[in-house]
């Protein structure tokens, strides 16, 4: 849908059209759920997340005023509904954050690994995800805006209300503080700490 069709839509399902409702979710509901699994690693809590995100948008339809795209509002409500359903079951799926966007956690080769070397890599992606549960609420929230969601700056600055430079600033601190947990746990290698702890200099460059 363009920008128009999303707010005629919007409005038609916050009057009460049941149909232009369906649209959204029609529209939407493949990058929820998919969102919503990275998250919570479980195809029914997903689910759940999903249908809480989904519900919370119908009854806050009145309240989006097109200042992002309706996806961006989604988002937050998916991350939101995820957020609450980890904390209850102490689980997340959290296994590929780069120090740029670009790149990801050094990672096995998948063309047949030995049990040895799975077992390794499911205990790296394991390291990372706790490593990232154990950040704080702005930090965990934002990585996953961007390595996650592959959310443009332009967009996690909509949706968390900032400046796009603030958001970088964030960002590197972020990964910096993945880095730093990875490092007291042994769990990260040399060349990916250094890569991650600079990006505390890229953080005071946006400062």
């Amino acid at each position: 849908m363009t920008v128009e069709e999303e707010l005629r839509t919007v409005r038609a399902a916050s009057s009460g059209d049941a149909a232009a409702f369906e649209r959204i979710v029609r529209e939407h509901q493949k990058n929820v759920y998919n969102l919503a699994y990275k998250l919570t690693g479980s195809e029914q809590d997903a689910l759940d997340a999903s249908q809480d995100a989904f519900l919370k948008a119908y009854q806050n339809l009145r309240t989006f005023r097109g200042e992002s795209r309706l996806s961006v509002w989604l988002y937050r409500l998916t991350y939101n509904a995820s957020m609450d359903i980890i904390k209850k079951s102490h689980r997340g799926r959290l296994v590929s954050l780069s120090a740029d966007g670009d790149g990801a956690v050094p990672d096995m080769p998948d063309d047949g690994p030995t049990p040895d070397e799975q077992v390794e890599r499911r205990e790296r992606l394991e390291a990372v995800r706790e490593a990232v549960l154990a950040l704080d609420e702005d930090k965990r929230r934002i990585l996953l805006m961007r390595e996650y969601r592959q959310m443009s700056y332009a967009d996690i600055a909509v949706a968390l209300r900032l400046e796009e430079g603030t958001v970088k600033s964030r960002l590197a601190r972020a990964r910096a503080a993945l880095a730093e947990i990875l490092k007291k746990r042994g769990t990260i290698s040399f060349d990916t700490q250094s890569k991650w702890q600079n990006s505390e200099k890229e953080a005071r460059r946006h400062e």
